[in-house]
Parts: C-alpha cells; sequence; structure tokens
C-alpha cells in the first residue's frame, strides 16, 4: 500500500516536472525567435540537452533533463519538451521584401 502511493506521488512529481520543461521550452522557443537571450530561462529549467534548430520561419527548441524524483531517477527516466515559436527576424525580412 505504500509503495503504490510513493509510487503515485512520484508520478505526480514527474508530470509537474514535465510541464515545467514545456513552458520553459516555450518561453525559450520565443524568446530566441525575437532575437533574445534565453540562457536565464534555460538555466532555471533545469535542462541537461538543450537544441535550437530554424526552418520555415519558425524556431524550434527541444530540451530533455533527468526526472529529479528519488526512485524514478534511478530507473534512467528523462524528460523531453519540444516547442516552436514564430521566429520574428526571418518573418520581419520576408515581409520587407514583398513590400509590406
Amino acid at each position: 500500500m505504500l509503495l503504490c502511493l510513493a509510487l503515485c506521488l512520484g508520478a505526480v512529481q514527474v508530470a509537474m516536472q514535465q510541464i515545467r520543461l514545456s513552458g520553459a521550452a516555450a518561453t525559450a522557443a520565443r524568446m530566441i525567435g525575437r532575437g533574445d537571450d534565453a540562457a536565464a530561462v534555460l538555466s532555471r529549467s533545469g535542462a541537461t540537452s538543450f537544441d535550437s534548430v530554424g526552418k520555415g520561419g519558425l524556431r524550434c527548441v527541444r530540451l530533455s533533463a533527468d526526472t529529479s524524483v528519488a526512485g524514478i531517477g534511478a530507473l534512467g527516466v528523462s524528460l523531453t519538451a519540444r516547442a516552436c515559436a514564430i521566429d520574428e527576424r526571418t518573418n520581419v525580412n520576408l515581409s520587407q521584401e514583398s513590400g509590406e
């Protein structure tokens, strides 16, 4: 019974960590898309790896982190979040070329 409760609480903590990581990825994608430095967001996110790719007028960010939940983290579970935002620097150049 106690083991079941511990696993349920651990699962809730992992879900909350995933939500925070997803929010950090979205914020970082928006900041990079505007040309801002996203280092502060990335350092607070607890991400262990970061990747940013621009494609088709979008800036996509992928963050990965190991779980910080005791017991579940020992199993080697890692979380990944990906988010994309409009790359405003690219879109500004395109709109200026089209005469808008």
